[in-house]
């Protein structure tokens, strides 16, 4: 019981830590202009849901098993951003695929902006 209970523990604080990591990560994928909305509404959020992730870990587990597994976070979310975008770039074409992207940066400004002033 006891292990289970730890092994659901650990995975909740691997997943956490994949999950905000994606976000940042995430950043990097958007223009200047789109990259900085992203930065200011949702990449800071990130960061501190990462850091409070690495916290809980700490509480938690040993110092060797939080590092390792902040490792393997990083590691899993730059890994899955590659293949991703190879097979996307496969599935769509490069053109196809920019085209979507800039359609997507703009329809995240518009969403910002009537975000705040709605």
């Amino acid at each position: 019981m006891i292990l289970s209970h730890m092994i659901i523990k650990y995975l909740s604080f691997l997943i956490g830590l994949i999950w905000s990591y994606s976000f940042i990560k995430a950043q990097s994928v958007f223009s200047k202009k789109t990259a900085i909305l992203f930065k200011i509404f949702i990449s800071k959020i990130s960061w501190v849901t990462f850091v409070l992730a690495l916290y809980y870990g700490f509480k938690n587990f040993t110092f060797q098993t939080v590092v390792i597994s902040a490792a393997v976070a990083v590691l899993v979310t730059h890994l899955g951003f590659y293949l991703l975008s190879n097979y996307m770039k496969k599935l769509l074409g490069e053109q196809n695929l920019k085209n979507i992207k800039v359609f997507f940066e703009y329809f995240l400004i518009l969403f910002v902006i009537y975000y705040i002033f709605v």
